[in-house]
């Protein structure tokens, strides 16, 4: 098997796994709960929504061939409240992931040394997958976080429960001897 793909089968598992903890937070929040920010500065986990479709559908459409920061795009927009409704949010997130995995889905190893640019700026695209992994990662811990803050003691947890690593472990283990 050759690195680029790879490379590229993991990084659309990390794409996934990513979105996963974003879906099921956002499934835990209610429509009000969605516009709760601690204070004035601060985004919502509606606007990080909004911010990161954008983003996406920026970055991601026509990847290969044009700059990642449209002319259509318009990002001080993405950071003020203008999608009430919790529906209306969850599309415009599928809509940004969506994009997002066709252009990954499209790439082939020999993409991934290709040269791009965002903003003007030069990347490899291996670089620019990395630099949108890592922003998307970062803005959905921030939603995780807006979420436990307000769910507190009913927050499902996205991973192993306090105190219960040696029994996951132990899970784990068994699961893989059989």
């Amino acid at each position: 098997m050759e690195i680029g793909s790879v490379y590229l089968k993991i990084i659309r598992s990390r794409f996934s796994n990513v979105k996963e903890l974003g879906d099921r937070t956002l499934s835990q929040l209610s429509e009000t709960e969605m516009h709760w920010r601690p204070n004035e500065s601060s985004n919502s986990a509606a606007i990080i929504v909004q911010h990161m479709s954008g983003n996406m559908v920026s970055r991601w459409t026509d990847f290969l061939t044009t700059d990642g920061e449209k002319t259509t795009r318009n990002r001080d927009r993405e950071f003020e409240e203008h999608i009430n409704s919790k529906q209306q949010l969850q599309d415009v997130w599928e809509k940004g992931w969506e994009v997002l995995f066709h252009a990954v889905d499209g790439l082939q190893s020999q993409d991934l040394l290709a040269t791009i640019t965002i903003r003007g700026e030069s990347h490899y695209v291996l670089e620019a997958i990395e630099r949108q992994l890592a922003h998307y990662a970062y803005h959905v811990g921030q939603i995780v976080y807006i979420g436990k803050q307000l769910k507190s003691v009913d927050w499902e947890t996205l991973s192993i429960p306090k105190g219960k690593s040696t029994e996951y472990l132990r899970e784990q283990l068994k699961k893989h001897r059989t």
